[in-house]
């Protein structure tokens, strides 16, 4: 049921995102993996089912995305998977004490456009203390005007798109679920540039 906070759905874009982490299920075990905007956790859930070392983060300014998250992990058997809150854009005692990240998650996190400097800054933060992690993130395409190719470049930072057929996510129905249905939704992987600019 959608609801005025966001967090409180499943959106396509989170279980396009679990499909990727499914089909990659083989490299998870022991990744240290951070959900940021997690909201209902789904791809972050399957990567701890996976056997990967998962922290779930939401904004501190919405408790019940952030219970959601904890409910979450109740429901999949998961009661020791961290939940913090993390606001984009905020360094906080919170970001500044997590633990290393191989993998940073976040689907549909490219929602409003006047987040998408916030949400950046934070992946480039621990980016910058993570150098060898990657962010992997979905998006819904909800228009033709948004880019975030000008905010990559100005934070150093590069993306990859990952083709949906690449992970059988290119179809109507996943995993027995009327989600995605028929939205555009779009993968990419973002990584530090090198000082070179690749």
């Amino acid at each position: 049921v959608l609801d005025s906070q966001y967090g409180l759905y499943a959106w396509p874009c989170a279980v396009v995102l679990a499909q990727y982490l499914w089909a990659h299920r083989r490299s998870l075990p022991g990744k240290r993996v951070l959900e940021v905007g997690a909201g209902v956790s789904l791809p972050g859930v399957l990567a701890a089912k996976c056997g990967a070392e998962v922290t779930l983060s939401d904004s501190e300014e919405l408790p019940r995305c952030l219970q959601s998250c904890r409910t979450s992990c109740l429901m999949n058997d998961l009661p020791r998977v961290p939940v913090i809150g993390l606001t984009w854009g905020r360094v906080s005692p919170q970001l500044l004490s997590l633990a290393p990240v191989d993998i940073i998650l976040g689907s549909d996190v490219f929602f409003d456009p006047k987040d998408f400097e916030d949400i950046l800054t934070t992946v480039y933060f621990l980016l910058e203390k993570n150098p060898h992690a990657q962010f992997w993130t979905t998006y819904q395409v909800r228009s033709a005007d948004w880019s975030i190719e000008a905010l990559l470049c100005k934070w150093n930072m590069k993306n990859i798109h990952i083709p949906l057929r690449s992970f059988s996510a290119d179809k109507e129905h996943l995993a027995g679920s009327p989600l995605p249905g028929r939205h555009t939704i779009e993968m990419m992987i973002i990584s530090l540039a090198r000082s070179d600019g690749t």
